[in-house]
């Protein structure tokens, strides 16, 4: 046991719980929430079944018999008025936490994103700051029906006023969404969720990197592959088979999508001369798209291959069944390494 476990006992009569713990992400972001909502009680959580049930993916698991239902707030199911709510409460100096239950969902709430909670503090020529977090589970791998697999973190980054962040590790989850919170600007913060169950360590002790930071979570020297939330896990697989056939390759987790932190990934391209972005969500007008063309414009002279993209079609999201055939894996991802490698 530490010094500091060892004095928190004896002043609190309960052993103090380690700071390097390993949790599932969904535990993770319930720890996360937890803190935040421990350290102020201007933080309240607002969604559909998200109190007594803890949320379809039991992310809010516990809060409200901890906190609370005055701030553990059970919703209807009215996402319009939910996020026009939190507005308000941003405006009277609460910090509210929507949770919208299905990335299929944010959009009967698209207009009080886009044209309100985006827009207030520049109409108020920033008297005024929105801190509301959105909460949106968001990508495939679940094997789930029409409006519960979807990708769309552009509308969001496209919207001037908002900052978009989508964490890919339970660490990641558990400071970024207090961070997030923390934030005066509203933040839309996707969880993949196809990494709820997802093992992995937690240190409480300190953050590893600001919220809008991307890093380099595999060095290499071959070729760099870019991606975030869920894909960053392909990413790594892809990684691993192209060094099993000799080829080096560097993975970089965005972490934020806007804004985005383009040091890591120009510093890592003009390592490696080619690179691959990839992610779930269509490549028409994306994510994808705005990387590619931001490094082809800082970092032209430096390429010695196009910039390749992987992503999802442009189409609507399949049925379950085909979810294997439209989201992008590890022999997509190398299909495209192997001709960036042969320019």
């Amino acid at each position: 046991m530490s010094v500091t476990e060892t004095q928190t006992q004896a002043q609190t009569g309960a052993p103090a719980e380690p700071a390097l713990q390993t949790m599932t992400f969904a535990k993770a972001m319930n720890a996360g929430l937890r803190a935040a909502m421990a350290d102020s009680d201007r933080v309240l959580l607002m969604g559909e079944d998200i109190g007594r049930l803890g949320g379809v993916f039991r992310v809010t698991e516990g809060l409200q018999a901890e906190f609370g239902d005055r701030r553990v707030l059970d919703t209807p199911l009215a996402e319009s008025g939910l996020v026009g709510t939190a507005i308000g409460l941003a405006m009277s100096g609460f910090r509210p936490v929507v949770e919208i239950q299905f990335d299929g969902f944010v959009f009967p709430a698209f207009d009080q994103i886009t044209t309100q909670l985006a827009k207030l503090t520049n109409r108020h020529e920033g008297a005024i700051s929105l801190p509301v977090v959105i909460r949106i589970p968001y990508g495939g791998h679940i094997g789930a029906v029409e409006h519960h697999q979807e990708s769309p973190e552009a509308y969001f980054t496209h919207t001037a006023g908002l900052r978009v962040v989508s964490p890919s590790t339970p660490n990641d989850a558990y400071w970024m969404i207090q961070d997030a919170i923390s934030s005066k600007d509203p933040v839309i913060f996707l969880e993949p969720k196809s990494k709820y169950w997802h093992k992995g360590e937690v240190d409480t002790s300190a953050r590893a990197l600001p919220l809008h930071a991307s890093r380099i979570v595999r060095k290499g020297t071959d070729v760099t592959l870019v991606g975030h939330g869920a894909m960053v896990t392909t990413l790594l697989q892809a990684a691993a088979l192209a060094e099993a056939e000799g080829t080096s390759c560097e993975v970089v987790d965005l972490r934020s999508l806007s804004p985005i932190d383009y040091g890591p990934i120009l510093d890592s391209v003009r390592s490696t001369g080619r690179v691959v972005v990839a992610q779930e969500a269509p490549g028409n007008t994306s994510v994808g798209s705005e990387i590619a063309a931001t490094i082809a414009e800082r970092a032209f002279y430096s390429l010695e291959a196009p910039v390749l993209r992987v992503s999802g079609f442009d189409v609507p999201f399949p049925a379950a069944k085909l979810e294997g055939v439209y989201l992008p894996d590890a022999d997509r991802v190398l299909e495209a390494v192997d001709r960036a490698l042969a320019y």
